[in-house]
């Protein structure tokens, strides 16, 4: 089976000479959502044959007509060359699946459960068991969801119990590490891959399907520390930012400016600048969750003490939400009614339409609800925040979302938003009122303008 070799910018280079895989794997994707999407498009363009499959007919077809279910830079270029290729191809079939393919990845999601801090792995247990009884031959299954440790074993155990392969089929746990607005990149030019598995013969399939990436740093290790590699990484990084936060609060009670202290901080090499910008705090479909995930976990497991300082990572990154509504409601005069407010931002980062525990909306609907007029723009979240709050206004670019406005909100970090032309948006509002909620405009240019400028952790 031939295969391209891919540039660093991810396109397909003709000039590199065509290999040969080192085995002519065909692999699955059960779920086809933001991670499996991407993990399907890209392993087609490695060159391998493969077969995503969803229970979502109508996302089958749109996926079969070139057309993604989210927006992710550069993915539907991937998408649709691949397709033309012949290489991927859809299905909600599991008995095509499992007849199809070597190496089936399960790439389904883990909510938080309802009520609860728990992780809902039901989406997991359903594609097991609705895959297990139609792999008739040897295989291996590959989750990559992000699970409380000890879910992969459960998995394993329940495999070999349903396959009428029996101990022929193994799981592996490769967990990903995916950043929503570059996934291309980070699936074809990966920092690291981990492997979870538990035999020699996992390990080779798992380095052989991989080994079109070139020299990448694999870590090998057993299910459940490849399970907490991931969890342990999204703590951190929540840690990290919940961190510069909470000096964004001591900095507003002693008057200091938390962007040059970051600034200072980053420069330390133990500390590094990234995940160090205060602001509004982070959110999404991975870090909220997976760090209330971790601490049920770690209850489960006896070890709930060792986690206990992730309830006030939590706590911190709530309140940044609350400061940021009080400080509108400041701007406004003390209250928000008769006031209109302009939301710039809707998804929770730039580069996405992903409006999951988005603080950007959370904020949005809070000062609605306390008699705001709100509306709110986003480049490209607009028709999935409208879906989510109809009770909001929108606006269909940033000025028509300001026009008349008391009070503007930069919320996301679009560069559209940080781009803003102070004095074209100046001629639209009613009073040249700005919050800055994550640091990321320039006060000197804004304060000329004659806007009166507040951000989260600065004089």
């Amino acid at each position: 089976m031939p295969w391209t070799l891919i540039r660093k910018d991810g396109a397909c280079d003709p000039e590199l000479e065509e290999r040969s895989l080192p085995v002519p794997y065909r692999l699955t994707v059960l779920g086809t959502g933001y991670l499996g999407a991407t993990h399907a498009a890209c392993m087609a363009d490695l060159g391998f044959e493969v077969l995503g499959l969803d229970v979502d007919a109508a996302k089958i077809e749109r996926l079969k007509a070139g057309e993604l279910p989210i927006h992710e830079p550069g993915l539907e270029e991937v998408l649709r060359r691949n397709l033309a290729s012949g290489r991927l191809r859809f299905t909600t079939s599991y008995e095509e699946a499992a007849a199809f393919g070597d190496v089936h990845f399960v790439c389904v999601g883990t909510p938080q459960k309802k009520g609860e801090y728990a992780a809902d792995v039901s989406y997991l247990d359903a594609v097991v068991e609705s895959l297990a009884p139609h792999l008739d031959r040897e295989c291996l299954v590959v989750g990559k969801s992000t699970v409380p440790v000890g879910t992969a074993q459960r998995l394993a155990d329940k495999l070999v119990r349903l396959a009428p392969a029996g101990s022929q089929v193994e799981l592996a746990w490769n967990p990903e590490f995916l950043r929503e607005g570059f996934a291309v990149h980070d699936t074809l030019h990966p920092d690291r891959i981990v492997l979870g598995v538990a035999s020699e013969r996992a390990e080779k399939v798992m380095r052989d399907v991989y080994e079109p990436l070139g020299e990448v740093p694999i870590v090998v290790t057993d299910y459940a520390t490849s399970e907490l590699v991931k969890t342990a990484a999204n703590a951190f990084l929540a840690t990290k930012i919940s961190f510069i936060n909470a000096m964004a609060e001591v900095c507003e009670a002693s008057h200091a400016d938390v962007k040059q202290l970051s600034l200072a901080l980053s420069f330390d090499e133990r500390i590094g600048g990234k995940f160090l910008n205060a602001g509004l705090g982070f959110g999404g479909g991975c870090l909220p969750k997976d760090i209330r995930a971790f601490m049920a976990r770690a209850g489960e497991l006896g070890a709930d003490q060792a986690l206990t300082f992730l309830r006030e990572v939590d706590a911190i990154n709530m309140r940044r939400r609350a400061r940021m509504v009080d400080l509108a409601r400041e701007l406004a005069g003390g209250s928000f009614h008769g006031c209109t407010v302009c939301v710039l931002g809707a998804a929770f980062k730039p580069n996405s339409d992903d409006i999951r525990d988005s603080p950007a909306l959370d904020v949005a609907v809070t000062i609605g609800r306390q008699g705001g007029r709100v509306t709110v723009y986003d480049p490209v979240a607009l028709d999935n925040a409208r879906r989510a709050h109809p009770e909001l206004a929108y606006g269909e670019s940033a000025l028509d979302a300001a026009r008349g406005a008391n009070v503007v909100l930069m919320l996301t970090e679009w560069p559209e938003f940080v781009t803003l032309d102070p004095e074209e948006l100046g001629s639209v509002v009613e009073t040249r009122k700005i919050v800055d909620g994550r640091n990321a405009l320039d006060p000197m240019s804004w304060r000329a303008a004659a806007w009166t400028y507040r951000a989260l952790g600065r004089p």
